[in-house]
């Protein structure tokens, strides 16, 4: 009988804080695919591209890994409820796995700035949703001070079980690759996932598995770049809503990881990110939200700079899944909605649309 993928806690559960024996709550996360994407590699003129593509965990987006971890510990706790402050795919999540463990979810959104693609997702799965007057900074200071005060389990990147579960994407890329890549590259929001991907490959250097550690780099977008800016920034603004963070909470953990691997962190425009997303979807067939294609496209900004020279294996993690904010696929390069042509229900419309010459 072939094996079933069984969650990352279950396939990882000799390089995580788990026995056998605790609570797991999974939902089969994790086993994501790394895709080649030869157009991505001679776009930014390397070797090889790989896409580790996180929109295929079970909710759409990278932060199952995390969650599978901080909700099973809350459960290996008592806690009844957990609460969490998301931009939209954190509170997805939590509310996923907050369902399938038998607990009451919180989640706190700034008001306005979420995608309804990832707020029907908490919807489905009865979460109890607050709209924040603010931005996540805001959400994620009030969902820290609740947890603090009140019978609540906080599972935002802050909590380090989250960490322990996304380290786990990193033992997968050299799972399939056999070593470490070159560079890897990801969007930089709250800056949890490139701290975990560093937590991950350090593990796998100390146990042997690579000779050396990837290059890091973390992408923002430039309306909400505080890496970049050297700061907090007071009112982040960019059309990718999942990293519209100014204050990361995990700031010294990112730093460490951009010195400990030589990496770098850069922004590029909005416009720049929807360039990428759309090359991403035709070029690649890997259909991701904005916020996703922000890694792809800090590099491509960078091999126009000559900063890519040499390189032989690159990996870009993308995120989340396109159909987390599908608004932005169904508008042109200048904004305006795409409508599809209408034909006639006959064989010779369509072929005569399409220009099409009938057999001989």
């Amino acid at each position: 009988m072939a094996h079933q993928w069984r969650g990352v806690i279950r396939e990882y559960i000799d390089r995580l804080p788990f026995e056998a024996s605790d609570p797991i709550v999974t939902l089969g996360e994790g086993g994501t695919p790394l895709l080649e994407a030869p157009a991505l590699a001679k776009l930014l003129d390397v070797g090889n591209v790989h896409l580790k593509f996180e929109g295929m965990n079970p909710t759409g987006s990278f932060k199952d890994r995390g969650m599978t971890t901080a909700v099973s510990k809350a459960k290996a706790r008592g806690a009844q409820a957990v609460i969490a402050a998301s931009t939209g795919n954190t509170s997805a999540s939590a509310a996923a796995y907050a369902v399938k463990a038998g607990m009451t979810s919180v989640v706190l959104v700034p008001a306005g700035k979420i995608s309804w693609g990832k707020l029907s997702q908490a919807v489905a799965h009865k979460a109890q949703i607050l709209q924040v007057k603010g931005n996540f900074d805001d959400c994620l200071r009030l969902a820290r001070e609740l947890s603090d005060n009140y019978p609540v389990f906080l599972v935002n990147s802050v909590n380090p079980d989250r960490l322990q579960g996304q380290k786990t994407a990193a033992f997968e890329v050299v799972d399939v690759l056999g070593q470490a890549p070159d560079l890897h590259a990801m969007p930089l929001g709250n800056a949890g996932n490139i701290s975990a991907y560093h937590l991950g490959y350090r593990e796998d250097l100390e146990l042997g598995r690579i000779k050396k550690l990837p290059r890091l780099f973390g992408i923002q977008a430039e309306g909400s770049a505080p890496f970049t800016k050297g700061g907090p920034v007071a009112k982040p603004e960019t059309i990718a809503t999942a990293i519209r963070i100014g204050n990361p909470a995990s700031w010294d953990l990112a730093q460490a990881a951009k010195t400990d691997t030589n990496g770098g962190f850069g922004a590029v425009s909005d416009k720049e990110i929807l360039w990428m997303h759309r090359f991403l979807s035709q070029e690649t067939g890997v259909f991701v939200e904005p916020s996703s294609a922000t890694g792809a496209a800090g590099l491509y900004k960078l091999s126009k700079q000559g900063e890519l020279k040499g390189l032989d294996q690159v990996v870009i993690t993308v995120t989340g899944h396109g159909l987390k904010d599908p608004d932005w696929a169904l508008k042109d390069d200048r904004g305006k909605k795409i409508k599809p042509r209408k034909v006639a229900a006959a064989a010779v419309a369509v072929a005569g649309l399409l220009g099409l010459e009938k057999n001989r």
